[in-house]
């Protein structure tokens, strides 16, 4: 089930790195758009700048009109400045628009692409091990939050900083003891954000990986949908999403009360600061010791100061969110990929098609090794699934691979085009280690198709042409042709549009037997000199399956196939059968001469189903009550 209704606590939150170490990773990438960030800063603080200066205009205006003999043409000359100050104002904050949005979009776009690059690039170990909701959070919402910092809140934050120290200088310009008392209310404010900072931090890294959380457990319901409906389970995963959504609610919640309790403070203590200050102006301009005129512009300077100070708290839980967010960032960044292009790398010349396996050995979760010599494997490590498998399959031959429920059949083939590099030995295709062969020339001689059927929200064409060579223009259309028909896959071009028809995310829109046929057509369009199929033919019935056999014998007659093998039908179209059991090729042999020589093997063949599986609702067989039933029927 994709939720479970008693939710685990949250796991604990990652190591916090320094601040500034976290936001200097960002400089490289940073860099080509820092000459813009900059302009738009400098405009932001010339903005700032102007408002800080009507006050003193003000200042100037009400000094002189307190004075005898002040002519009506000054006031006016002053009124004019201040409204000049505030068109220059609101232009440069235009400006700054203007040149920090566009980009820092830009920079959002590119990043998000490198990551897109980099997640397809990685192996498939790494995406066992990561939820998709947690990759989807990180590239669309951390990635969006960046762009708001880097074009917003970066900026405001430096921006809030100059102003307010350029605010205290004008401050104790106008009065030493105001601007005192004024500073005085910085000091706990100073204290607390450190305590602040801290919290925040920990309740935001905990928000966006409880989010990335909550994201996966709606994609994979989603996906499940018709599991849940059909097990009636609904009410379950609502109970364990609930959970998961009531733990996020907590932590946003906690954030809130966080970021409340500090902007309440940096409020509240300037505003006791001003009333303090207000009472003791109004006594210094009572004994001459303050102009009326420096008064009001104190408290008009005050004002403007105090605004980017109650502002502070949203800029530095703005400034926590996005380190959070480029850590997070990073952390698939600096995943390696262990599944790369050989550093000196070796080319097939004619293809023939030879496949062999050479003492190949395997665990899932244990570090790739590179050469057989690997050091003996310490306590608590996986068992191996593969445990020295040596089989050859011989150019243009179709194998089977046969073996109970865990003896590795799947496992082996996903060596083949190098989705998991082998634990020892050596997988080899016409005599050159897979390692050796880069990357886009192996999986362009290898094809596969899985058992889990795998289609994508396009076109039934675009499925199909996905690994071929051709990828428009007739030569496309005539290799799409063709696989769908060796795939007895014509249907396509009865749905709604052709095969122009899209056929909605991850092809549920087709039956199970359809995606596999339209699946196996994608690999005979590669048209590879191997191809490896893990039980494609699993929800057909068996006519239709050998009317596929058949197509592909004709089709492929030179191409390499090692297949797994669920159903009896499909062993015997095979010119040999490998015997799999406990991580090793124990035989290998016709069907008949299996048959007549291996014990395993016939207890194998007995556990087969004879009919086609329900992809959603595949169960393993009783092979009691399969040998029982076997032994009746003789």
């Amino acid at each position: 089930m994709p939720q479970r209704a008693s939710v685990d606590p949250p796991a604990p939150t990652p190591q916090q790195s320094p601040y500034w170490a976290s936001i200097a990773r960002l400089g490289p990438i940073v860099r080509p758009i820092v000459p813009r960030l900059v302009m738009g800063m400098v405009v932001a603080l010339a903005a700032s700048a102007l408002a800080l200066a009507v006050p003193q205009v003000l200042r100037l205006v009400i000094d002189e009109l307190l004075r005898s003999g002040t002519q009506p043409p000054a006031v006016w000359g002053a009124a004019g400045v201040v409204l000049l100050l505030g068109v220059l104002e609101a232009t440069m904050i235009y400006l700054r628009r203007v040149l920090v949005i566009e980009p820092s979009i830009t920079l959002e776009r590119q990043m998000r692409t490198s990551m897109y690059d980099h997640l397809q690039d990685l192996p498939v170990s790494f995406h066992d091990r990561w939820g998709s909701g947690q990759l989807l959070s990180r590239s669309v919402a951390d990635l969006g939050f960046l762009r708001r910092w880097l074009a917003f809140g970066a900026i405001f934050l430096v921006v809030s900083i100059s102003t307010v120290a350029l605010g205290v200088v004008l401050l104790f310009t106008l009065s030493w003891q105001l601007a005192l008392i004024f500073l005085a209310a910085a000091v706990p404010i100073m204290v607390y954000g450190a305590i602040f900072r801290r919290r925040f931090s920990l309740a935001t890294r905990r928000s966006q990986d409880q989010a990335g959380d909550l994201a996966t457990a709606v994609e994979e319901s989603v996906h499940g949908i018709r599991v849940l409906k059909a097990f009636g389970r609904a009410h379950e995963a609502l109970e364990g999403f609930a959970e998961q959504a009531r733990h996020l609610r907590e932590t946003e919640v906690a954030k809130a009360r966080h970021q409340a309790l500090f902007s309440l403070v940096v409020t509240l203590l300037p505003e006791l600061a001003l009333g303090t200050g207000l009472v003791t102006g109004i006594w210094l301009a009572a004994t001459g010791h303050l102009s009326i005129g420096s008064l009001a512009a104190f408290f008009a300077t005050a004002a403007a100061v105090a605004q980017p100070v109650e502002a502070s708290g949203m800029l530095v839980g703005m400034a926590l969110t996005a380190k959070t967010a480029v850590d997070r960032h990073f952390e698939v960044m600096d995943a390696t990929n262990t599944v790369a292009d050989p550093e000196h790398p070796r080319h097939i010349g004619t293809p023939r098609g030879e496949l062999a396996f050479r003492g190949v050995r395997f665990s899932y979760g244990a570090p790739d090794a590179h050469d057989a010599g690997r050091p003996p494997r310490a306590a608590g490590q996986p068992s191996e699934v593969l445990s020295g498998v040596d089989l050859r399959v011989r150019p243009g031959e179709t194998m089977a691979l046969v073996g109970a429920t865990g003896s590795g059949k799947s496992t082996l083939l996903q060596l083949v085009p190098r989705l998991y590099d082998v634990g020892g030995g050596a997988v080899e295709v016409d005599g050159v280690d897979v390692r050796d062969l880069p990357l886009a020339e192996l999986r362009r001689r290898v094809a596969v198709a899985f058992e889990d059927t795998i289609l994508f929200s396009s076109s039934v064409r675009e499925n199909v042409l996905l690994g071929a060579p051709a990828q428009a223009g007739p030569e496309a259309d005539a290799v799409v042709a063709e696989a769908l028909e060796v795939a007895q896959a014509q249907f396509a071009y009865s749905l709604p549009e052709g095969l122009d028809t899209r056929i909605g995310e991850e092809g549920l829109s087709l039956s199970g037997g359809q995606r596999q046929r339209i699946a196996l057509a994608r690999a005979i369009a590669a048209q590879p000199s191997v191809l490896v199929l893990d039980d494609p033919l699993s929800a057909l019935d068996v006519a239709t399956e050998e009317r596929v056999s058949e197509g592909l014998r004709e089709a492929l007659a030179h191409t390499t196939t090692l297949i797994v093998a669920h159903r009896p039908s499909t062993v015997a179209l095979a010119d040999r059968v490998a015997l799999l059991r406990h991580g090793v090729v124990e035989d290998v042999g016709t069907h008949a001469e299996l048959l007549a020589r291996s014990d395993h093997y016939r207890w194998v063949i007995a556990s087969l189903p004879e009919g086609p599986r329900d992809l959603d609702r595949d169960e393993e067989p009783d092979l009691d009550t399969v040998l029982s039933e076997e032994a009746e029927a003789r």
